[in-house]
């Protein structure tokens, strides 16, 4: 049996206070002052000893970024004049998707590496919009050598980039007639993509490039952001060129595993031209995932190519319409559009945008992708706040301009390390050994609109979905 893949994590400390969603208030007249039983110092988390934001000297309110939210302290404190409240800050992190929710447990995996608990447990819906319309069907977790993380069997996270043949052909002693095409694997179904916005100076965009090397992964970058201390890396980097620029960048290309090709009509009769650069070339095309991207996944499957990239919008929706669907019925569609032309194994699927938490990385396999592409939980990862401040011209209130190469880089693996493991988790609990064996498995799924329809439409009728934008 091959040596488990295992991403090495190690504690990264925040350059600044987090921002907290719960703060402490006190009614402090009434303290008994030199209680020896107080609550703070029996914290089992060591919130109040290791809380960060402490580092600025505040005294009241402490906002607890660490927290676990079990309130045993509020429960426990023997003059009752302890409480907790929501830290009115955090409710200002991200957007409607990017919610302060997602971006705190992303900064919390990425301090320390692991899968983020919650004393309170969850207490949100249980349905809800996009991927939170999906759940995973677990029924294996009775079994313990399936715990993805300790478990006795061996659960394989790699998948390919590479084409692959749709047919073996023998001579007449039965040896393979013809070479087999290399072959370009991935330990998890997990790349990096370079953001749309942000403040990308070298050093983050090093961090990204270290951390996918580290990894084992892929970067999607533009080759205006390569330097020579990024080009360090770039057997990890997958440089995105175009029909008019590639031939310009033939150095990056022949240091390259893989390139990909922006897409634009009569760009399959580049690929020649690219693997005359350097042969045996891996060659991927970026498409906007829109309403034509399932007709042009099919023609573009077609030619010499191995993966086929798609890029949807930051917040998980169809691009380029006016009432676009979401990042799951996209992801379908391509997927099922493949297997009724017969030709989905030929080729890789890589979904990017909108993939913001862990299990939107198994819900995506599951719905037909082979791989997805992250962007924004990296900048998450270095502390970003999402404030989109960037956008406007304005300074970052993290400095990630300044943020150390090292540091980063080991904030980011932390981050993939703790969504790894909870990959882990899911797969050893679904009774799958193999991501491949995952894409497209809705078997193993269950989807609250199909259930709805089964249990609910009978006596209620059938609810009419008005779209998104």
């Amino acid at each position: 049996m091959p040596k488990k893949y295992h991403i090495h994590t190690k504690k990264a400390d925040p350059r600044f206070p987090p921002v907290g969603k719960y703060a402490t208030v006190e009614f402090r007249e009434n303290c008994a002052g030199s209680c020896r039983l107080c609550v703070k110092k029996r914290c089992i988390y060591n919130v109040h000893k290791d809380n960060f934001l402490q580092w600025s000297n505040m005294t009241e309110p402490e906002y607890l970024y660490i927290c676990k939210s079990c309130y045993r302290c509020v429960q426990e404190c023997t003059k009752g004049i302890f409480s907790m409240a929501i830290n009115p800050e955090y409710l200002t992190l991200g957007d409607d998707y990017w919610t302060p929710g997602i971006i705190s447990y992303n900064w919390a995996q990425a301090h320390t590496g692991m899968v983020p608990v919650s004393g309170a447990g969850y207490r949100g819906p249980f349905a809800g919009e996009g991927f939170d319309s999906i759940w995973a069907d677990m029924s294996e977790i009775v079994r313990p050598t399936r715990d993805g993380i300790h478990g006795r069997e061996y659960i394989n996270t790699t998948v390919e980039l590479s084409r692959r043949p749709m047919r073996l052909e023998f001579k007449q002693d039965m040896s393979l007639a013809g070479e087999l095409p290399a072959i370009l694997e991935i330990p998890l179904p997990v790349t990096f993509q370079e953001p749309k916005f942000g403040v990308l100076s070298e050093s983050v965009l090093l961090a990204m490039a270290e951390a996918a090397h580290e990894i084992g992964t892929l970067l999607f970058m533009g080759p205006e952001k390569y330097s020579d201390a990024v080009s360090k890396y770039s057997q990890s980097i997958v440089p995105c060129l175009t029909k008019a620029n590639f031939q310009h960048h033939a150095k990056i290309i022949s240091q390259s595993q893989m390139v990909e090709l922006v897409y634009e009509p009569g760009i399959e009769q580049e690929f020649a031209k690219l693997r005359k650069i350097k042969p045996g070339l891996f060659i991927a095309v970026g498409i906007p995932l829109d309403t034509k991207a399932a007709e042009l996944t099919v023609m573009l499957a077609k030619s010499d190519i191995d993966t086929i990239h798609l890029y949807g919008s930051d917040n998980g929706w169809e691009i380029n319409t006016d009432n676009p669907r979401y990042l799951k019925d996209m992801i379908r569609e391509v997927h099922l559009k493949l297997v009724e032309n017969k030709i989905r194994t030929k080729v890789n699927l890589v979904f990017g945008g909108g993939i913001a938490m862990a299990e939107h990385i198994p819900k995506s396999l599951i719905c037909g992708a082979d791989a997805v592409a992250i962007d924004l939980p990296l900048l998450i990862a270095l502390e970003c706040r999402l404030c989109y401040r960037c956008k406007n011209g304005k300074s970052c209130p993290a400095k990630l301009e300044a943020v150390e190469p090292k540091w980063g880089s080991q904030r980011i693996v932390n981050l993939i390390g703790s969504w790894h493991n909870q990959l882990l988790e899911v797969m050893g609990a679904s009774g799958i050994r193999e991501a491949r064996r995952m894409r497209g498995e809705v078997g193993r799924s269950m989807w609250f609109d199909d259930l709805e329809k089964e249990c609910f439409a009978p006596l209620f009728g059938t609810r009419k979905v008005t779209g998104i934008g």
